[in-house]
Parts: C-alpha cells; sequence; structure tokens
C-alpha cells in the first residue's frame, strides 16, 4: 500500500529517510481554510480564535486538553448534506463519530436522522429527543438486549449484518407483536483504498454479508419469509476517508444487481438502497475533499444510470456522513509542556495530553496538521513531532509538522480537524482524565461533554 493511497498510511515507527519531508510552508502562522473550522481565524494579537473567542481564553476556562467544537460550522454541514440529497433521500449522521445529546439536539433541528451502532448511542439519541422513527441501528453483534430496546422504541431501521442477526430480531420483533423495519448489510468486494482497519467491503471482514457465493441472496430468502421484518432496502458500506466515488460506482453496481436478482427471483423492488458513508475530510493541506452538492450529483448519477440499465425503479438513496459532518467542525488544543531538539533528526514536543485523547495516530497512523495559536511567530520553521505525555513510544500526535523554532513550553498548539472519532475513542490511559467537548459560537461557549474528575475515577473503581 503507498502512503499516497490513504491519510491513515502504513505504519512507520521509524526515522524517516531524508528528503521525505515536504518543503514547510511559506507561513507558518496561516490557518488553512480547508483543514480548519469555518470560524476559525487569528485576531489583531495573533491569537487564534474560534465562534469569536479566542484560544487563550477558552484555556483560562476550560483547560487543556480540550476539543474545541464549531457549533456554527457544525450545523452549517448538516444544512450542506441535507439540501445537497433532498427531500427523496435520507441523510443518516453516523454518530459513532461523535455523539452526545447536544450533537443529537442539533442533527433533530437541521433534519438529519442519525444512525447508532450501540445501546449507549441509542440511549443517548432518545434521552436527547430523536424521533425513533429516525434512527437506524446497525452492529455485527448486536445483543438481545439492543434490539429489544430499538423494535420496541419503534426504531426506523435495524441493518441485519448475519444470518443469526436475521432469525433474532424477527423473533423479537414477533414477541413485541410488531414488524420490524430492515435493511440487509452486504460486502461487496470492492477495495476503497482505505487502512485496512477501516475498509470494510472486501469480503474477509467481521462486517456484513457477502455478495460472493450467493450469501446475500440467501440473506434476502430468509428475511422475505419471516413474518417479524418488513425487508425495505439494502446496505453497503465500502470504507472509511474516501476521496473518490469510483468505489461507490462499483458497489452501486453490485447492489443494483443484487436488486435485480431479487426482482427477478421474487417478485418485488426493495425501495431503498444505502451506499453509507466514509466521504473523506482534509486532516491536512493536500487532502482535497468533494462538496456535498458534488457527492449527491455523483451517486445520484449513479444510483439512476444502474437502474436504468436494469430496469428497475430506482430507489429511495440513503448516505451516512459522520466525519464529513463533525470532523472539520472541532480542534484540540494543547499546552506545550516541554521541547526536545534531537540534532539532525528533529525536535519533540510534548504536550498535555496524548493517545488517550488522540488514538488515531497510534492506530491508523493517520496524519494530522498543527498550529502555534496563542501567539504568531516569525522563527524559521523545525520539523517536529507533537508527542504526548503517556508511557509508550508509539504516543504520537502529530507524526511530521513543522513549528516555529522558537516554540517553547507554556504555548498553545491546536490539532484541527479532530471532531470524528477523537473522543469517541478517547480512553484513561495512564488513568488519564478525558477532555470535555466544548461548543463554541456567537461569542459564548458551554462544556457538551464535561471533562472528567479524579472523583470519576475512583468511583467505577469499587476496591
Amino acid at each position: 500500500m503507498s502512503r499516497s493511497a490513504h491519510p491513515a498510511g502504513p505504519r512507520h515507527a521509524d526515522v524517516l529517510p531524508e528528503g521525505h519531508y515536504a518543503a514547510p510552508p511559506t507561513d507558518l502562522n496561516q490557518l488553512d481554510p480547508r483543514v480548519w473550522s469555518r470560524t476559525v481565524s487569528r485576531n489583531a494579537d495573533g491569537v487564534a480564535t474560534v465562534g469569536g473567542i479566542d484560544v487563550k481564553t477558552l484555556a483560562e476556562e476550560f483547560g487543556t486538553p480540550g476539543y474545541f467544537l464549531d457549533e456554527a460550522d457544525f450545523r452549517a454541514r448538516c444544512r450542506a448534506w441535507r439540501e445537497a440529497f433532498g427531500e427523496d433521500a435520507d441523510v443518516f449522521y453516523a454518530g459513532k463519530a461523535f455523539l452526545s445529546r447536544a450533537v443529537v439536539r442539533w442533527l433533530n433541528e437541521e433534519g438529519l436522522n442519525l444512525d447508532v451502532c450501540s445501546g449507549g448511542e441509542l440511549a443517548t439519541a432518545l434521552a436527547a429527543g430523536m424521533p425513533a422513527e429516525r434512527i437506524a441501528l446497525h452492529g455485527n453483534n448486536k445483543t438481545t438486549a439492543e434490539i429489544e430496546r430499538a423494535v420496541g422504541a419503534g426504531v426506523g431501521r435495524i441493518v441485519l449484518d448475519s444470518f443469526q442477526e436475521i432469525a433474532r430480531v424477527a423473533h423479537i420483533a414477533q414477541r413485541l407483536g410488531t414488524r420490524q423495519r430492515v435493511q440487509i448489510r452486504v460486502t461487496v468486494g470492492v477495495e476503497a483504498h482505505t487502512h485496512e482497519f477501516i475498509a470494510t467491503a472486501h469480503e474477509d471482514q467481521k462486517f456484513g454479508i457477502p455478495l460472493a457465493g450467493g450469501l446475500a441472496a440467501e440473506a434476502v430468502r430468509r428475511a422475505l419469509k419471516l413474518d417479524g421484518l418488513e425487508l425495505i432496502g439494502i446496505h453497503s458500506h465500502i470504507g472509511s476517508q474516501i476521496f473518490d466515488t469510483s468505489g461507490f460506482e462499483v458497489a452501486a453496481h453490485r447492489v443494483v444487481g443484487l436488486l435485480t436478482e431479487i426482482r427477478d427471483e421474487h417478485g418485488v423492488e426493495l425501495p431503498e438502497i444505502d451506499l453509507g458513508g466514509g466521504l473523506g475530510i482534509a486532516y491536512t493541506s493536500e487532502d482535497d475533499p468533494r462538496e456535498p452538492q458534488e457527492i449527491a450529483k455523483a451517486l445520484r448519477d449513479i444510483v439512476h444510470r444502474e437502474c436504468e440499465t436494469a430496469g428497475l425503479a430506482v430507489p429511495r438513496l440513503s448516505v451516512e456522513p459522520g466525519r464529513a459532518i463533525v470532523g472539520p467542525t472541532t480542534f484540540t488544543l494543547y499546552e506545550v509542556g516541554t521541547v526536545k531538539e534531537l540534532p539532525a533528526l528533529r525536535t519533540y514536543v510534548s504536550v498535555d495530553g496524548g493517545m488517550s485523547d488522540n488514538i488515531r495516530t497510534a492506530l491508523y497512523d493517520a496524519e494530522y496538521s498543527v498550529a502555534l495559536v496563542s501567539r504568531t511567530s516569525t522563527a524559521e520553521p523545525m520539523l517536529s513531532r507533537v508527542v504526548g505525555k503517556h508511557c509508550e513510544s508509539g504516543d504520537i500526535v502529530v507524526r511530521d509538522a513543522f513549528l516555529p523554532a522558537d516554540l517553547a513550553p507554556g504555548d498553545l498548539i491546536a490539532v484541527p480537524a479532530t471532531g470524528a472519532y477523537c473522543r469517541s475513542m478517547a480512553s484513561n490511559y495512564n488513568h488519564a482524565l478525558r477532555p470535555p467537548v466544548v461548543a463554541v459560537g456567537d461569542g459564548r461557549a458551554r462544556e457538551i461533554v464535561r471533562r472528567e474528575t479524579e472523583e470519576d475515577l475512583l468511583r467505577l473503581d469499587v476496591g
């Protein structure tokens, strides 16, 4: 796998060869709008601001590390996706990217549906008032309790992931006296050019029922025979952080092929098709994500073309952006603790967070940007590696970056595009306290997920 194939890239922990790095940016003080959220800028003193509040003020009030979410940007991205796909399609926000009760309320207000994949995500959605009929439940191993709660609440769809789950959901629905709307998730054998751990459409992985060998067709036969199920469509998800829609074209072709087989065998045209999510965002200035309008047109054209060729009525299209909505809206703010120069190699910049608040660099070798945000600097750029405070050599936040050579302890630096998965995958490794999520907008800031305390840690430790 080439390093250019995907921002996750291959893992590498060694010192990279001379000449690997791109030239440093001409202006280290510039905050690239492709990477930072929409209201981020620098004030007259050179301090970065978001939602009208500067980062020094935010650090003083909420501490570091912290996730700072641009509420206006989040809402604008919700509206952009909703408007791009229109009233004859459904946009499900993928809650696994980041979910809280405030986020659920924003989604509800902006007219998006919600995709959840655990009992905890479902509980959050229901507690925050998301109408159950606008919730979809995913997961490769839903528990009986999760299915019972979802069916009992009246969720709009459950995405079936195995033969056992087909029978399990049907049995629970019958016992509860209802008929549950379901889709079947199929793996279509598409290589989405993502990191192995986030590619989800090849056959050798845990998600879905393969088209290969007629397994998906058999799943459809079983679902159509069960009184507790109303099979409404086919679901496909090919991976994450995808910039090219060509993979969706192959996936749609194969899914429509299955819909054609279903029509020919059963005399049924299923009314829905879900192409999943996975559209990429800009983590660095080199990334070039597509806009929702462009994505919507491409996916619609693909589905219409495939259905026309097959002689099928065009089904209702669903998509599931998560990262593409919340990812760009948030940055993580850190305070520099130590600056350690290794002559002829690089400078290690240690911050007060690390892999406990952003595991993605260690897990996927994900690439991020970083900037000095508490001031501007005219110093020369220095090749840096931003690392955390945990007892792991792999505790890396930004593997390769250029920061000003006068960077010093006490400076604030920020890593943009951390809205997706960073807080969701945060941990208490080394008994670190998970940072807060602070929503900022119109000159106001408030915690929507508070910072953990030592009392929180000790409350769970029953001795």
